[in-house]
């Protein structure tokens, strides 16, 4: 009969060790955990990108529903439990069920420490521990404001950073003479405050919180020198404790934490423990490695391995805030016998500081450059003499020998222990061991596995020369394509950072992504005015320059250096006055063709450049405004007369394709975007090859997508149905901007959608409808700033100098 395991707790901890446990024995147990919190055990450390934007909370989930159901655990969410009898061999949870036990552990992690300063309990103030503290800030964030950080830590910045990236005013106030000072030393500190400051966000050492100011809800932050720091928000990150009064109240030994001993069994047989609430030979973590180890170790014990043992670890730290690298591990401080090595360079923001003892690296610290962060950890780890690398030790594993090394030799020579992956404690052996073991070819594979670079992603590159060391040729690396040769950078990746690192100028973005080229090309350019146009609606300026001709004109230039204007037709309805304004307009300027296009739309062909502003000033006078047939943006939308005139028209689609218009006109998107609204299934306005299409029929709207009818002819992709117009509107609204945001430059919608899945995007714009509202308020956020005619604005004088010939040349008669 199988022996019934209790886990109290759901997090990073319990999770690996039951990912551990069954693998080694996946029927030894009956299994039931209890979590505090109402959801699935997800990675605690990548909350800072979730609160900075970079990540969603459905990404840095660690085991689903089904990884439960699979393994046949029962997950009970928001099962707090608030008893343990020993006796009776029970756990009692806060509803009053009461569950036995044949072996129990407790992993109830820790309690973040509120300063008992006057006011700690005001509305506003939030700790920085789970998800929920995370909604508390975002939520706070959403209104603006100022943010007051009480604590320079890792928590504490990262909090600081995401707060400052989602709009706040940000102020970190740290009691100490330096950032971090408990992982780095006082020169890495002030890089690193360098750093944070640049970011806009101001830093405050050797400051002590006297009170918290507030009536109803916090408003300052009181300072024992007098200052008062306006505050909508205040975030007390200043360190954790283990979270053991549960253990306490059962009567198990119980110091700082639950203490534990090697087998990490309590005082009592039958109950175990791991994680931050232990206490283990004096000492209490609060990291992630030293989780995963007490992990492994439990798990092969559960599992009938009696010699597993766990010793105690050595701990390293990284910062998780974008665009700063930091690493440190061991002991740094200054002390009789010790020796450091120092690297410094200004120019480049690198700083790196060895600390030796007996022959042996005994603590490293670096800043700027971290690529040997984890070989520094090893040697340390493993205590490795270093006298026969001494002299180019701190240059990293690549010249430990005197030159430079084949980086995968320097990869061949980590030992199997080496950590890869330090979020999720992931070694070398066993990516190796999983990818023989498991026949593992691909980097998804790996990750599924083994979970190394499914996190941050930052090891990604080293995980990669692994899997090549490993598979040697039959290893195929999923190439990133770049931009373009002015950056390795691919196009998700330069839309990532544009946000997390809050850049608002191309010449910003060339700075901070290290741009290989001083200005750019014409392929990276365009791009880069696209994406900061669509990231920073209202904050970034266009730049013209960075634009084609015709879009740089708003016409399109002909083969014969004239152009062809096309004004906006809502929906394809014109009007007598309209036409009588094209007409006087052909006939002003001696316009050679006017053409009808197939979107429904007048086209004027051979417009003299010089002309441009006077056509459309008086095409302006009629009410008319730029089609757009130029840009990279809403062209047209196409309709059928509809229900208002036709016999088989279900729903009126003209009058929903001149609202649709008129909402989205001025859009500016990755590629062209053509709609059509045809009235029945008839599809007389041809949606069914747009790239986005209604079909209306009796009870609703049929939304269509990502169809084609140029180059390439494909039909569209059904998304969804909606049942009113408001509901179409708003499904189309947010399908453009999920495409706006996720798509890349020059990728149409159909192509996109191949790339990402229909399934994807039918996940975002009609299952989750809270999705589908904050994308469509996006887009509507947007199009304050984007719905401005071109023409009018050159017809005011706006860019005068793009329609003035530089010269005028008259040919002359050759001399007989």
């Amino acid at each position: 009969m199988q022996k019934h395991l209790v886990v109290i707790g759901n997090g990073m901890a319990a999770g690996r060790m039951l990912e551990h446990l069954t693998d080694l024995a996946p029927d030894a147990y009956r299994i039931t955990v209890f979590g505090a919190e109402p959801r699935v055990n997800y990675n605690r450390i990548l909350l800072s990108p979730v609160l900075s934007g970079e990540k969603r909370f459905e990404d840095i989930v660690t085991h689903d529903d089904a990884w439960y159901a699979t393994r046949g655990i029962t997950l009970v969410k928001g099962g707090e439990i608030t008893a343990i009898d020993r006796t009776a061999r029970t756990v009692t949870a806060r509803d009053g069920n009461v569950t036995p036990y044949d072996a129990l552990v407790i992993a109830t992690g820790s309690s973040p420490f509120i300063v008992p300063v006057p006011g700690h309990k005001l509305p506003g103030v939030v700790a920085y521990r789970d998800l929920d503290d995370v909604d508390a800030m975002l939520a706070a964030a959403e209104k603006g404001g100022s943010a007051v950080v009480i604590g320079g830590g890792l928590l504490g910045l990262e909090a600081a950073a995401g707060l400052k990236l989602r709009g706040m005013d940000v102020t970190v106030l740290h009691l100490m003479p330096t950032l971090m000072e408990r992982q780095l030393d006082p020169a890495a500190g002030y890089l690193l405050q360098q750093a944070m400051e640049a970011r806009g966000i101001r830093v405050i050492c050797r400051a002590n919180t006297r009170a918290i100011l507030g009536e109803e809800r916090v408003a300052a932050v009181a300072l024992d020198d007098g200052t008062d720091l306006p505050a909508d928000l205040v975030v007390m990150a200043v360190g954790i404790r283990p979270n053991a009064a549960l253990a306490r109240a059962a009567g198990l030994a119980v110091n700082r934490g639950l203490l534990v001993d090697d087998h990490l069994r309590a005082d009592d047989p039958a109950i175990f423990a791991l994680g931050e609430c232990v206490e283990h030979r004096g000492q209490c973590y609060g990291l992630v490695a030293p989780l995963f180890d007490m992990a492994r170790v439990l798990a092969a014990q559960l599992a009938g391995d009696g010699t597993a043992a766990y010793a105690g670890s050595i701990t390293s730290t990284k910062l998780k805030v974008t665009g700063i690298d930091l690493f440190s591990a061991g002991d740094f401080a200054e002390g009789e016998g010790r020796e450091e090595i120092v690297l410094r360079d200004a120019a480049r923001g690198i700083y790196k500081r060895l600390v030796i003892q007996d022959d042996r690296l005994i603590g490293a610290v670096m800043y700027g450059e971290t690529a040997d962060g984890g070989w520094f950890f090893d040697l340390l780890r493993k205590e490795t003499p270093i006298a026969e690398m001494r002299d180019t030790l701190i240059f990293g594993q690549a010249f430990a020998g005197g030159a430079a090394l084949d980086p995968m030799a320097a990869v061949a020579a980590l030992p199997d222990e080496a950590e890869i992956c330090g979020c999720n404690g992931v070694c070398k052996g066993r990516i190796t061991g999983a990818i023989i073991d498991k026949g593992l070819t691909s980097l998804d594979d790996v990750r599924a596995h083994t979970k190394a670079s499914a996190s941050c992603g930052s090891c990604t590159g080293l995980v990669e020369q692994v899997m090549q060391l490993t598979l040697g040729d039959a290893f195929a690396r999923k190439l990133v394509q770049p931009v373009c040769t002015c950056t390795d950078l691919g196009h998700d990746d330069v839309r990532r950072l544009i946000l997390a690192k809050g850049l608002k100028s191309v010449p910003a973005v060339m700075q901070e992504l290290e741009w290989k080229t001083s200005c750019g090309c014409a392929k990276c350019r365009p791009a880069l005015n696209y994406y900061l146009l669509c990231a920073w609606p209202g904050d970034y300026v266009d730049d013209n320059q960075s634009r084609f001709i015709n879009e740089r004109v708003h016409a399109n230039i002909q083969k014969d250096g004239t152009y062809s204007v096309v004004p906006r037709m809502w929906g394809g309805v014109t009007s007598a006055s309209e036409l009588r304004a094209i007409a006087d307009v052909v006939d002003k300027f001696a316009i050679p063709t006017v053409k009808v296009t197939g979107g429904q739309r007048i086209d004027l062909l051979g417009v003299r450049k010089e002309d441009l502003p006077a056509v459309w000033a008086d095409l302006n006078a009629a009410g008319m405004v730029s089609g757009h047939a130029y840009a990279k943006a809403l062209r047209t939308v196409k309709t059928c007369v509809g229900s208002e005139w036709c016999r088989f028209g279900t729903q009126d689609s003209t009058g929903l394709g001149i609202k649709l218009e008129k909402t989205m006109w001025g859009a500016w998107t990755p590629a062209k975007v053509k709609l059509g609204v045809s009235g029945c299934p008839r599809n007389c306005a041809e949606a069914t090859c747009k790239d986005i299409g209604v079909i209306c029929i009796d009870s609703g709207y049929d939304i269509h997508f990502a169809g084609a009818a140029g180059l390439d002819i494909k039909g569209t992709e059904l998304l969804g149905h909606a049942d009113d117009e408001e509901e179409a509107i708003e499904i189309i609204l947010a399908l453009t901007q999920a495409y706006r945001e996720q798509a890349r430059y020059l990728e149409r919608i159909y192509k996109w959608a191949k790339r990402v899945g229909t399934e994807s995007i039918r996940a975002q714009v009609i299952d989750d409808r809270d999705r589908r509202a904050a994308l469509a308020a996006r887009f509507r956020h947007a199009q304050q700033f984007a719905q401005v005619d071109p023409w009018a604005e050159r017809v005011a004088g706006f860019e005068a100098h793009e329609f003035r010939p530089m010269a005028h040349f008259q040919p002359r008669e050759a001399a007989e």
